[in-house]
């Protein structure tokens, strides 16, 4: 049964951009891209399970991901949608081009390919065991705690947006943790589906992130054969580091594209 996502929607007329984060991220992070971007068309960010406001549910299969948009698609009447995922995102709007085409006027897939990458994450579920453990009562003690593991300070401040008042007071993390970290090699896996997507696709990739590289735009241009590559000067946030040259890349794809 697919999960009933939770949904950030600009309403308006059109085919619809719908934004979906990465791992550990939320809808809460793509604000500033949907508000400009709703300037000219409307706009859907969504909360994968398990992430955001989205209900806790055990598999993180892209299959499943797929399916629960696919879900929200028909919720919201929505017969096709341009697709817009970073990182895990991109792996779940890729699958959903795979599984349901039909659905799909175009993609643009974040600084991911279509492949198993190895684990990295071990420091990042670490910290977040400890500052779950930690309970802490505000964010200078979320932040310390995140710190005795997480070194990076951007990356500390990237997780912490995944807090929240608890109702016992202090801050708790609205994370599906158990469900994430129980299937995080499915999670490192490739996307869902067979074969290849021949639609409009735009694949952005940062310069100084190793995800997307040269060596693997054969393998990914044999499942996305229309994909055009664009690279920023960026890591793998790259719309986080490059905001505006993100958000241009991604009008200028759009408006080149016949509605």
């Amino acid at each position: 049964m697919p999960v009933t996502l939770n949904y950030l929607d600009t309403g308006g007329e059109g085919t619809p951009l719908v934004v979906i984060h990465g791992l550990f991220g939320s809808a809460d992070n793509w604000r500033s891209h949907v508000k400009a971007w709703q300037e000219g068309r409307r706009v859907i960010a969504v909360d994968l399970r398990n992430h955001g406001r989205s209900p806790h549910a055990e598999g993180m299969g892209y299959d499943a991901m797929a399916e629960d948009v696919i879900a929200l698609l028909d919720r919201l009447e929505v017969p096709r949608a341009h697709l817009l995922g970073h990182s895990m995102g991109g792996k779940v709007v890729i699958s959903l081009a795979r599984l349901a085409p039909e659905r799909v006027a175009s993609l643009i897939v974040a600084d991911i390919a279509p492949r198993a990458y190895g684990h990295d994450h071990d420091t990042v579920f670490a910290g977040l065991r400890h500052l779950e453990a930690g309970e802490p009562a505000n964010r200078r003690e979320a932040d310390d705690l995140l710190g005795v593991h997480v070194k990076e300070r951007a990356v500390r401040l990237f997780l912490a947006t995944n807090l929240e008042r608890a109702e016992a007071g202090g801050l708790q993390l609205r994370l599906g943790l158990d469900e994430i970290q129980s299937d995080y090699e499915t999670i490192m896996g490739p996307p869902a589906g067979e074969g290849s997507y021949s639609g409009p696709t735009l694949v952005l990739r940062g310069a100084r992130s190793h995800y997307v590289t040269d060596e693997m735009l054969p393998a990914l241009r044999e499942v996305l054969p229309a994909a055009e590559v664009e690279t920023l000067d960026a890591g793998h946030w790259l719309h986080a580091e490059q905001p505006e040259a993100f958000r241009e890349a991604v009008e200028r794809f759009l408006a080149g594209l016949a509605e």
